[in-house]
């Protein structure tokens, strides 16, 4: 098949979602061609498989805000005629389910029919969705697409409950290229971050409030209290600066280092110990999987579609949004250990192991042919 994929290009979990996918596909045979404004930060090869087409939108003074609706809806009619796409397959109802609709129509009018599947990720359904301003076309967009597919089963429910939804949905989580996190790395230089008696505690996120960052802090904070170690804090947002300062205020600045985006996040969960994610909601909790997927176990909020990632008990704990307290003593019961450290770390490879990019991409492919049956 030749299949379009439209996503944000960022360091997001929707981003590198369909970034993974692609590649999966690409080298399952079919043709793919991501269209959107920047290449993926994950996409760092095309071949004969994989093409990338820059959305641009061009400077008009008329518009305040320049409409890239409008450009992508154009790059899309033009790249389905050009290279025979069959597909579109658009992460984020808005803006980009919005914009194939209305290429999808541009192109009925040369006799074109190609079909739509929307997935959903999260934010565009729980946050920019259900604004007024935007819920009429996030609805709508939604119900005129020809499939639609939800992150997580939290989601899906969220979905229906917050919008007057026809269309089936169907239920196809996030998924981890498990051959990434093998660890085959002959030294993960696990010196250079931390000193043999320190344990390293790991988050990834866009530092958005949603991620609950001061949180982060205090579980670390509580955590090297009674156990050496330091704190890595991988990602850029606007909540860096506050932690930085809140980092300071405790006294921890030296045992706390901020990172940056990062395309090495393979070797970065390689010499972690723990992964912490507190956040307040999220749909499914790819950074949670990867870290599982590396035997990091997982101390996490109870939030949106995460328990369908980390096992209470097992690859890690759960506990209510804000409750820190309880997080930093879950923390410390795995860490203080190291016969039990080994154990989660074990069981969190074994759980992240139900979530293989081999077992999830073939239910794509399934809804890809199901919507092209349906011309």
């Amino acid at each position: 098949m030749k299949i379009a994929i439209v996503c944000y290009p960022t360091f997001g979990g929707s981003g590198v979602v369909a970034t993974e996918l692609g590649l999966e596909l690409s080298k399952r045979g079919h043709q793919i061609h991501f269209i959107t404004y920047n290449q993926p930060v994950r996409l760092d090869l095309l071949n004969k498989n994989v093409h990338f087409h820059e959305v641009n939108v061009p400077e008009y003074p008329l518009f305040h805000y320049q409409p890239y609706e409008l450009a992508l809806s154009s790059k899309l009619v033009d790249m389905v005629k050009l290279h025979g796409i069959e597909v579109m397959h658009v992460h984020y109802a808005i803006p980009h389910a919005y914009a194939a609709y209305m290429a999808q129509k541009m192109l009925l009018e040369d006799d074109i029919f190609v079909p739509i599947v929307t997935t959903l990720h999260g934010t565009d359904i729980t946050l920019v969705g259900n604004h007024p301003f935007y819920k009429p076309a996030v609805t709508f967009s939604i119900n005129k697409s020809n499939a639609v597919t939800t992150v997580s089963q939290s989601l899906k429910d969220d979905t229906i409950r917050l919008f007057n939804i026809k269309n089936e949905i169907d239920v196809v989580t996030n998924f981890i290229d498990l051959h990434k996190y093998e660890n085959d790395f002959t030294d993960c230089q696990r010196s250079v971050m931390a000193n043999d008696d320190e344990k390293i505690i790991t988050h990834i996120s866009n530092l958005r409030p949603v991620k609950r960052i001061e949180d982060v802090i205090s579980i670390f904070y509580n955590i090297q209290k009674e156990i050496p170690s330091k704190l890595m804090m991988v990602g850029e947002g606007p909540e860096r600066e506050k932690a930085e300062q809140q980092c300071f205020k405790l006294g921890i600045t030296e045992k706390v280092v901020f990172v940056g985006n990062s395309n090495e996040i393979d070797r970065i969960l390689c010499f972690s110990d723990l992964f912490l994610l507190p956040s307040k909601t999220e749909s499914f909790g790819l950074s949670a999987l990867e870290a599982m997927s590396s035997g990091v176990p997982v101390i996490s909020s109870n939030a949106g579609g995460i328990p369908e990632v980390n096992l209470q008990g097992f690859s890690g704990y759960l506990s209510n949004v804000g409750a820190v307290e309880e997080m930093s003593k879950n923390a410390i019961s795995i860490l203080k250990d190291e016969a039990t450290l080994n154990q989660f770390k074990l069981n969190a490879k074994k759980q992240a192991s139900k979530f293989g990019i081999s077992k999830i991409v073939p239910q794509y492919e399934a809804i890809y042919k199901k919507a092209l049956q349906n011309k």
